[in-house]
């Protein structure tokens, strides 16, 4: 709060595709996707008539003892893009993740094997900041305030290829990774109810990619030792890594539990949705009440927002301009990638990376305070980025043009030179 004092907030008055227009009249490319939820500009004509179509209709009735049409079709859309036909549905990403801890161990519970309630991550994960969430989040600025409140979790290693050691590359690192993974669950497996990761990227730890095969292995081990794989992929879903899904570039690689949110409804409404298999299903099915999972939340499946992620999936399916959207993306990222190899190559930028529409740059020896001062001199070109600590970052929406994508590559640079003045 202290830092509005040097960092005033900007007003923002409307929003037209991937720009952000100001009380004043001032432009800025939204170069982070409002926090990493727009996909396909503010304003998208076809989800603002779904929307609205659906506010004629049905605004919102609870999904205890009654249902509608687009929470229905928006779970049998979303199981047959995914493989998973169960839908649980929030509001948010961190409830998201709530719903899947609670619902694996009680998983286990129900299966007679209480104990089997511990859960285990990455180190420098990130899954949201609700307590439940917190319990497998490994960034102490989130947790130290509240670790009275939080059950403590195992972080393993992360396969982050910035951690390699010596001499390894990103597949040594990914299966020494998966080594410690497997030491631990040989130790710990009976009391473990799920491992939670990010799939391929760790967005939240400064964007550390992650060579698929850690996530091969961490199914196969999952499997091996009956834990429970929850995949989080709140921010790098919905074409973000490259695939719609990035477990998807993993083969075979099916989660216990998908979590989804974000630009799930194209950043229009808030929705978070865990899917999961016929057997944790299966596992609650039960005429007694105890066994049910008894989780609460007022606007579950929301018509509205449940109608906004319908016509997501529509333009996943219909594509851009005629182009299908990852195809689209894949000219995007290459377009993008040439214009920023000025930042890449500049002598205070390190372990330049991207990942389908995500790009990184960690920042060498940076001024104190370096994050705000670029967030400001960002701002006064034009652009809404938000450094994470020392990584500078590009999550951008996947509708930026020739003139966008120049304005994005030249004023992050001139950003960055302002920054480190």
């Amino acid at each position: 709060m202290k830092r509005l004092e040097d960092e005033p907030l900007l007003a923002i008055a409307r929003a037209e595709g991937p720009w952000l227009i100001g009380t004043d009249g001032r432009r800025y490319l939204d170069a982070v996707s409002s926090w990493w939820v727009n996909l396909f500009g503010h304003g998208h004509p076809h989800i603002k008539a779904a929307i609205a179509d659906q506010l004629d209709t049905l605004d919102h009735v609870m999904l205890a003892g009654c249902t509608h049409e687009p929470v229905v079709r928006l779970s049998e859309r979303l199981g047959a893009l995914t493989g998973l036909g169960h839908a649980f549905y929030a509001s948010d990403g961190a409830s998201a993740t709530e719903i899947a801890l609670k619902m694996s161990a009680h998983f286990w519970r129900n299966a007679g094997r209480a104990e089997k309630c511990e859960f285990v991550g990455l180190a420098g994960g990130y899954h949201g900041e609700t307590v439940g969430a917190l319990s497998v989040t490994d960034i102490p600025l989130f947790r130290e305030a509240y670790a009275p409140l939080l059950r403590l979790s195992a972080a393993l290693p992360s396969p982050d290829t910035r951690q390699a050691l010596p001499g390894e590359d990103a597949l040594a690192c990914a299966r020494r990774c998966a080594a410690a993974l497997e030491a631990y669950l040989e130790a710990h497996h009976a009391r473990t109810a799920a491992l939670i990761l990010e799939p391929l990227v760790q967005c939240a730890a400064g964007f550390g990619l992650h060579d698929p095969e850690y996530l091969r292995l961490a199914r196969a081990l999952c499997r091996r030792f009956e834990v429970h794989l929850i995949c989080d992929e709140i921010a790098v879903g919905f074409g973000r890594s490259g695939t719609l899904f990035a477990h998807q570039q993993v083969s075979g690689c099916l989660p216990d539990f998908l979590c989804l949110s974000k630009g799930l409804t194209g950043g229009t409404l808030p929705l978070s949705v865990v899917l999961t298999t016929d057997a944790v299903y299966g596992a609650f099915y039960d005429d007694r009440a105890s066994r049910g999972f008894l989780h609460s939340h007022s606007y579950t499946g929301n018509p509205l927002a449940c109608r906004a992620a319908l016509a997501v999936l529509d333009l996943f399916e219909t594509g851009l301009d005629g182009v299908p959207v990852l195809e689209r993306n894949r000219a995007t990222a290459a377009r993008l990638t040439a214009l920023a190899e000025p930042i890449a190559r500049h002598p205070r930028v390190s372990d330049a990376r991207q990942l389908g529409m995500l790009w990184a740059f960690d920042i060498g020896d940076p001024p104190p305070g370096f994050s705000a001062r670029y967030h400001l001199a960002a701002r006064d070109e034009g652009l809404l980025l938000r450094p994470i600590g020392n990584t500078l970052y590009f999550m951008p929406p996947y509708v930026l043009d020739e003139a966008a994508l120049a304005h994005l590559a030249g004023g992050a640079l001139r950003a960055l030179e302002r920054a480190l003045a």
